[in-house]
């Protein structure tokens, strides 16, 4: 006879079924040892395009990952169907280790940091000469971002024809960043993707670059259009007609082995994320000389000791000025 209230005993309990008919929880976590590997393509609402086995697959993250979002550029592993078919949905159990990361804040006091792209080789900072003007601070803050972040960055400047490109490569010349110049008919008749695809073979590249520079014509140029049905994904249209990126996405490079992450047009690129002591592994010139910086040096203070390190001959001081340079975008808004 079973007992309720005051009366019931332990074997009262254990007898007693789930209300809602769920299994009991546990912490043991299925490993999927089967699972499929793929790569993060595009994200649209809680939704992920990854490549399969060479096809598009269509995937959710699974509960048991908690609040760790998948990105684009990340390698995962899915269970479900995996098939690519219209209406099938896939589940991501597993995010893998990343290489690299590029991060992001909206802006400087914001805390929240995004990470945009996962597993990129390096970063395409593009930027036109004139039309619209050069902006030197959102270009070393993108450096900064790369640097942080593990990304080897690439200069792309465009439209060259309205203005020369020696001030721009001068300013950057002592960080020993590789470039690729081009001009806008350069962009028009494919010529300078071809230069372009030469940096990106074998790579996965991000490109980043404000409106007007020109990188939407350039991803169009190295990624045409039946390389981008690889992917199942179509840009967005404006309502004037043109293409834009809504949202970061991976396209196959057409011609070589690699991939083209195009990301939205920024506007800034919020560093509160940054660490300096990140920073300084790019330039590892500079990097030993920082074992007599007094703890969590920011490497522009007086009792640096980079600066003891550049005077005894160890490294050239155009380096160290070009480090502090970027550093200093961290503490100054853009305009500034």
């Amino acid at each position: 006879m079973r007992r309720y209230g005051k009366h019931t005993d332990e074997d009262d309990i254990r007898s007693r079924p789930n209300r809602k008919g769920n299994r009991p929880r546990t912490n043991i976590r299925p490993k999927h040892e089967d699972a499929a590997e793929g790569m993060v393509l595009t994200v649209d609402r809680g939704r992920l395009t990854c490549l399969v086995d060479g096809r598009p697959v269509l995937a959710m993250k699974a509960r048991e990952l908690g609040r760790k979002a998948a990105v684009v550029g990340d390698r995962v592993a899915l269970v479900g169907d995996l098939s690519g078919a219209k209406d099938t949905l896939a589940r991501i159990v597993r995010i893998e280790e990343r290489t690299s990361v590029l991060r992001r804040t909206a802006d400087d006091d914001d805390p929240y940091e995004r990470v945009v792209v996962a597993n990129a080789d390096q970063l395409a900072v593009v930027t036109a000469l004139a039309d619209p003007e050069p902006r030197p601070r959102l270009i070393d803050r993108c450096l900064v971002a790369a640097f942080d972040g593990g990304l080897e960055p690439l200069l792309v400047l465009t439209k060259s024809d309205l203005a020369p490109p020696d001030k721009m490569l001068e300013l950057y010349g002592d960080l020993d960043i590789p470039y690729v110049v081009t001009s806008r008919q350069e962009l028009e008749d494919g010529t300078a993707a071809d230069r372009v695809r030469e940096q990106l073979a074998g790579r996965v590249t991000a490109f980043v670059g404000h409106s007007g520079v020109g990188k939407t014509t350039l991803v169009n140029a190295l990624v045409p259009e039946e390389r981008r049905r690889l992917t199942g994904h179509v840009n967005a249209v404006t309502g004037r007609g043109r293409h834009t990126t809504t949202s970061a996405l991976a396209l196959p490079l057409d011609g070589a082995e690699g991939w083209v992450i195009d990301t939205p047009g920024v506007r800034s690129f919020g560093l509160a994320h940054v660490d300096p002591s990140r920073v300084i592994h790019a330039f590892p010139d500079l990097e030993p000389g920082t074992e007599g910086c007094p703890r969590a040096c920011s490497h522009d203070e007086p009792d640096c000791a980079l600066d003891a390190w550049v005077a005894e001959g160890h490294a050239d001081p155009a380096r160290l000025y070009s480090l502090r340079r970027l550093l200093s975008t961290r503490e100054r808004k853009e305009g500034d």
